[in-house]
C-alpha cells in the first residue's frame, strides 16, 4: 500500500469507527461460492459472468446500505470478509476475460465500492480487518489470483467465525503449493504473504513461528517444536484463480509491464485531479512533448560542438518542455510558479536574441 492509500485507508477507519455496518443476507454469496468455485478454489468466472453476474452485483450492491444498529466484532469480521471477496470477484467478472487482477484499472487503490453508505477501496476494507489485530483473516481474504489462500466455498458467518477461520488457515498452510514445511532441513517456506503483513503476524502469541506452529501442518510441526527453524518467503504468482487457466502462463514480466500500466494511470488521474483538467489530454501532452524534447536537447549538443548558436533549439527545448503546462495556462488552476518562471526565462532569451540581431544589423560592417 503506498502512502496516498495509507492516508485513505486512515481516513476510512476513522470515518467507519462511528457507521454501523449493514446486516447482509449471506445466502446468496453462498450460492455464487458453491456454484461457481472448485474444490482446489478456482473460479469459474466465464460462466458466472455469463449466468449470475447481477446476482453478484446485487449482492455487492447490499453492503453499501446503511447499518441500523451496533453488530458485534464477529460479525463485523465476517461481514467485511465476505464484502472484500465478493467484490474482488465483481471487479474481475466486470473485466473477464483477463489474466490477473493487476491487468484492471487500479484494482486495489480506487474507491468504486460501497459500504455502509460510504465509497471505499479493498485497500481499506482490508485495513479496517487489519486493525482487528486477528491475523487470521490473511487466510481469509482472496485476491483472485492463484497464490492467494484458498477461496472458502460458503460465506464467513459470526456464530461459526473462529472455526472457518481456523479452518482456512490450516488450509491453507497445509497447501504445498502455496506454504511448505521441511523439518527434516529446519525450514518453512511461506507465502509472501507472512513478509508484507509481517508486523500482523509477529503480533501473534509467540510472533510468526508461534502462528506458523499453531496452525501448521501437525506431523511437521511435531517435528518443529522446540527446534530453531529458518522462515524463507517463497514467490507470489498474480495469474487468475481461474477455471479455465487463463492466469496459468502469467509470468514476472506481465506483472512487471501491469504494474508499469497501472502507474501510469495513477498517474495520470493524479494530474487531473491536481490540477482540475482532463488528465488524458494534460497527460497527452506531457507524454508526447518527451519525444521533441529529447530531439531539442539533441540538437543543443549538436549545434555546442559546432559552435553554432543555441537560442533556437534552447527556446524550442524549453517549449516542449512546459507544452503540457501551457495548456494548464488555458484551462488549469495551481500551476507552479516554475512553470512562470520557464516562460518569463523563454520570453527573456528571445527578446535578448532579437535585440541582439537588430543591434548587428543596424552597427555597420567595417565596425563589427
Amino acid at each position: 500500500m503506498n502512502f496516498q492509500s495509507a492516508i485513505l485507508a486512515f481516513l476510512f477507519l476513522m470515518s467507519a469507527a462511528g457507521t454501523y455496518l449493514p446486516q447482509v443476507d449471506p445466502a446468496p454469496w453462498n450460492e455464487i461460492l458453491h456454484q461457481y468455485v472448485d474444490p482446489q478454489h478456482h473460479v469459474d468466472y466465464a460462466k458466472l459472468k455469463e449466468k449470475d453476474l447481477q446476482k453478484l452485483r446485487d449482492y455487492v450492491a447490499s453492503f453499501g446500505q446503511g447499518g441500523s444498529g451496533p453488530v458485534s466484532e464477529a460479525a463485523q469480521k465476517a461481514l467485511l470478509i465476505n464484502a472484500y471477496n465478493a467484490m474482488t470477484i465483481e471487479w474481475i467478472c466486470e473485466n473477464y476475460p483477463t489474466n490477473s487482477i493487476w491487468d484492471t484499472p487500479r484494482p486495489f487503490q480506487a474507491r468504486r465500492f460501497r459500504l455502509a453508505g460510504e465509497a471505499v477501496s479493498l485497500d481499506e476494507i482490508e485495513s479496517r480487518l487489519r486493525g482487528m489485530k486477528d491475523p487470521r483473516v490473511h487466510a481469509a481474504l482472496v485476491c483472485a489470483s492463484l497464490s492467494c489462500p484458498p477461496l472458502r466455498r460458503e460465506a464467513y458467518v459470526a456464530e461459526r467465525l473462529d472455526e472457518q477461520l481456523d479452518d482456512n488457515v490450516r488450509e491453507w498452510l497445509a497447501n504445498p503449493a502455496l506454504n511448505r514445511f521441511e523439518p527434516d532441513r529446519n525450514e518453512v517456506i511461506v507465502s509472501p504473504i507472512f513478509k508484507w503483513y509481517r508486523q500482523d503476524f509477529d503480533a501473534y502469541p509467540g510472533g510468526m513461528r508461534g502462528f506458523l506452529l499453531k496452525f501448521g501442518p501437525p506431523a511437521a510441526v511435531q517435528k518443529l517444536k522446540g527446534r530453531e527453524f529458518v522462515i524463507r518467503y517463497g514467490t507470489y504468482n498474480w495469474g487468475l484463480n481461474d477455471q479455465a487457466g487463463r492466469g496459468k502462463g502469467y509470468s514476472i514480466f506481465q506483472l512487471g509491464a501491469d504494474w508499469i500500466k497501472n502507474w501510469f494511470r495513477d498517474w495520470f488521474a493524479d494530474l487531473g485531479r491536481k490540477y482540475n483538467v482532463n488528465p488524458a489530454i494534460f497527460g497527452g501532452i506531457y507524454v508526447g512533448a518527451i519525444p521533441f524534447f529529447t530531439l531539442c536537447v539533441g540538437w543543443i549538443v549538436s549545434n555546442l560542438r559546432r559552435k553554432k548558436p543555441i537560442v533556437l533549439p534552447a527556446l524550442a527545448a524549453s517549449f516542449f518542455f512546459v507544452s503540457a503546462y501551457l495548456y494548464l495556462l488555458i484551462v488549469g488552476r495551481d500551476i507552479p510558479l516554475w512553470v512562470y518562471a520557464v516562460i518569463a526565462g523563454m520570453i527573456g532569451l528571445g527578446l535578448y536574441s532579437t535585440v541582439r540581431k537588430i543591434r548587428a544589423k543596424a552597427i555597420p560592417r567595417g565596425k563589427l
